[in-house]
């Protein structure tokens, strides 16, 4: 009888110390609210469940306030970034020397040719852009004349991308060449044209396919068609020259107009006008 006490009492013991934690079993707050307000007879939701949309909410709310930009946009989706930024006509002629070949007033939208110029400490940066759907290139050269000049070109490949390719002209033909000092480079085609933007080191190391950009060159100016990302004959017979020598370190303002805005520029033609005009004047009974 005593052992059957003794027995039980240990039993007693046992579940309390079971349920006051002592030996590691104890009940966790959502346990004990699940038995407090518990499923029921029916099956309605307990505290757990709540709990569980509770974090839910809390959650989303936290990677929601944490993780979007100040636009409201996820990060790894953020609003897109123009791939290449304009082109500043204003800042030519003041903070960078351009030059624009085409109709009096075009930019660099809207020329036919369009090459600007600056130093950032030991490079120069190039702009780029011509009216066509392949290449633009710009030539460094001692005489005017194309063969044996430095050229840089921007040509817009099938795959919709513009890069930037280093040429030699030998002869009339332009040879690629495998070392490009090019960095920083950017391009896009857009409305038809090619627009490029890369950076090139003032001094390079001796070498007959490249030259040193502290020293003043006349500039070749050429654009055409691209097959397959190679370039073929530039649009123009005869692509524009500069009528000096450009110097990196002075920034102008070049307006070259083309051919179709060149006939009045012609000592001839005028000269044919005001024959025909003193004619007309003076024949006239």
């Amino acid at each position: 009888m005593l052992v059957m006490v003794l027995l039980r009492s240990f039993v007693r013991l046992t579940v309390m110390l079971c349920q006051s934690g002592w030996w590691g079993v104890a009940s966790s707050p959502t346990d004990e609210g699940a038995l407090r307000t518990g499923h029921g007879d029916h099956g309605e939701p307990g505290h757990q469940e709540h709990h569980k949309d509770s974090y839910s909410t809390f959650a989303s709310e936290f990677l929601e306030s944490r993780y979007l930009s100040d636009d409201g946009y996820p990060f790894p989706t953020a609003p897109p970034v123009d791939p290449f930024a304009k082109i500043k006509v204003g800042d030519c002629g003041v903070t960078k020397g351009c030059i624009r070949y085409g109709k009096p007033g075009c930019d660099a939208e809207t020329c036919d040719y369009f090459l600007s110029y600056r130093r950032i400490g030991t490079d120069v940066e190039y702009e780029m852009s011509a009216d066509t759907d392949g290449w633009v290139a710009v030539g460094f050269s001692s005489d005017k004349k194309m063969g044996g000049d430095d050229v840089m070109g921007c040509v817009h490949d099938d795959n919709g991308r513009v890069r930037i390719h280093h040429f030699y002209n030998v002869g009339q033909w332009a040879k690629e060449i495998k070392r490009n000092p090019a960095r920083d480079e950017e391009g896009i085609f857009e409305n038809n044209r090619v627009t490029c933007r890369f950076k090139r080191p003032l001094y390079v190391p001796r070498e007959e396919t490249l030259v040193d950009l502290h020293l003043s060159w006349y500039y070749l100016f050429a654009w055409g068609p691209a097959i397959q990302g190679s370039i073929t004959r530039h649009d123009i017979d005869n692509p524009p020259v500069s009528d000096r020598m450009i110097s990196i370190y002075k920034y102008e303002d070049i307006f070259m107009p083309s051919t179709a805005y060149q006939t009045f520029n012609s000592p001839i033609c005028l000269l044919l006008i005001v024959a025909l005009t003193f004619y007309l004047l003076m024949g006239t009974p």
